[in-house]
């Protein structure tokens, strides 16, 4: 039986048992429980603090886990990423008083206050930069205020908390988060469970990001059609009745659905969407 880390709580929780759902596991009915088994796909979820999930994984314990990258890296744990899964997304990032520091090169000698020790060090050390790292629980905006740091490295949104703080950020990301599936390094990467359960998150993955379009047109226009509507390897053409046309059938990007039907039009082609695509695995 496979086993598996998720998140109990906070903002990987939510996303992450949904997409379970949808790639038809059984999910928790009540937050208090802590284990739960999915007889059916012979899979058994535990259900830890994030920060915790890459220690549980890392020590064989558990197959594998859904946590962040930013956790993952965070921990230091003896695992690996093996999936990303597109929510749960973050960019960290350096902060200071204005004209403070431009770069990550400037914080030779100074102390940097964040709650993401191991991340921090972690890029100072592959910067060869020689600063001091405070590590902080909850909001590090005070930190400089209190002359704790002259620098504060967190996750970066709006930026709205920074600037109320009299802060800035500088210099390039430390990194971009997301939430992610893991193992422990140099787990069998072929085991069958685990490909299964890889399988069903991609497919949860096209699902979201792609729909599927039917259209019509002249065979003249095929090739400036399939352009236009490439799919993931290609799209099903299929004769027409009428002599003449062609039936397509691609999948598109759902962000860029309507300019691509657009397109088609401008070139005589007649295209509908379906959302039928969940059946659609890789």
């Amino acid at each position: 039986m496979l086993r598996i880390a998720v998140p109990n709580k906070g903002s990987l929780s939510g996303p992450a048992a949904e997409m379970l759902h949808e790639a038809g596991y059984q999910q928790r009915r009540e937050s208090k429980e802590l284990r739960i088994v999915d007889p059916v796909n012979e899979v058994e979820f535990f259900y830890l603090r994030p920060r915790d999930i890459a220690i549980y994984v890392s020590s064989g314990r558990l197959d594998i886990g859904v946590t962040g990258r930013d956790l993952l890296i965070d921990s230091g744990a003896n695992a690996e990423e093996i999936l990303p899964l597109g929510f749960a997304r973050s960019t960290f990032r350096f902060a200071s008083k204005p004209g403070a520091a431009a770069g990550v090169e400037d914080l030779k000698g100074k102390t940097v206050a964040t709650s993401y020790e191991g991340i921090v060090a972690k890029h100072l050390a592959d910067n060869g930069i020689d600063a001091a790292v405070v590590h902080l629980d909850g909001a590090v905006e005070t930190a400089i205020e209190l002359g704790v740091a002259e620098v504060i490295a967190d996750v970066v949104e709006t930026g709205t908390s920074l600037r109320n703080a009299g802060l800035e950020v500088f210099g390039d990301p430390i990194m971009k988060s997301e939430a992610v599936v893991i193992r422990r390094t140099g787990a069998d990467a072929e085991e069958p469970k685990v490909q299964q359960f890889l399988r069903r998150l991609q497919g949860v993955l096209v699902a979201r990001t792609y729909v599927m379009m039917d259209y019509d047109c002249r065979v003249e226009q095929l090739e400036k059609a399939v352009a236009l509507t490439p799919g993931l390897e290609s799209p099903t053409v299929s004769p027409l009745h009428n002599e003449g046309w062609v039936a397509v059938r691609a999948m598109v990007p759902a962000k860029e659905a309507q300019r691509i039907m657009d397109d088609l039009y401008d070139i005589g082609a007649r295209a509908i969407l379906t959302t039928a695509i969940h059946a659609c695995r890789l």
